[in-house]
């Protein structure tokens, strides 16, 4: 047990307790710190200064939290957005085994969904919505405006990859520069 007067900035009251457990083959020699909340309330680790620090939950500035958390988020799911959606032009709409399968059973639940996305592309339904939403992000203030223009990139992302890129790249640029314009 190592006592709280040894590491700098720990409340007193929050006990950090060192275990060694010993068990199967994957968790001998993992050491787990359990931080122990003595008193109500919760703390959390948080830089400071350039240095770690514990402080009550209320005082870590949610600013700092809040503001990159969605930016964070987005940048994580967009990559994922364009992966699914080269699967379901790769996989789906561009398959020689689904050309098939189509043609002889068109009441499979896929065969249903090809067809009705190659109707989307046909007639750049999913591009036509991404430029809308983009267009209207650029009139909406703040966090509306900011959420619109996300929207608009879950529609534009996979209208440039299935075939309608010619309209989705404005989408693109659209949404793009909402998200990256200061909310006043």
């Amino acid at each position: 047990m190592v006592s709280p007067a040894k590491l700098p900035g720990v409340p007193a009251f929050i006990v950090p307790d060192v275990a060694v457990f010993t068990g199967s083959a994957a968790t001998i020699g993992s050491i787990y710190l359990l931080f122990k909340v003595a008193e109500a309330g919760a703390f959390a680790l948080h830089r400071q200064l350039g240095r770690l620090c514990w402080a009550p939950i209320s005082m870590i500035p949610e600013r700092s939290m809040s503001r990159r958390l969605p930016l964070i988020t987005l940048l994580l799911f967009l990559p994922l957005w364009l992966a699914a959606s080269y699967g379901v032009r790769y996989v789906l709409m561009e398959d020689a085994q689904w050309v098939g399968v189509c043609a002889e059973q068109a009441q499979v639940w896929q065969c249903q969904a090809r067809s009705v996305m190659g109707l989307m592309i046909h007639f750049r339904v999913i591009a036509w919505t991404a430029l809308g939403l983009a267009l209207l992000a650029q009139l909406l203030p703040a966090r509306a405006g900011w959420r619109l223009a996300v929207l608009a990139l879950v529609f534009a992302i996979p209208a440039l990859v299935l075939y309608s890129a010619s309209i989705a790249v404005f989408a693109v640029v659209l949404a793009g520069l909402r998200l990256v314009r200061r909310s006043s």
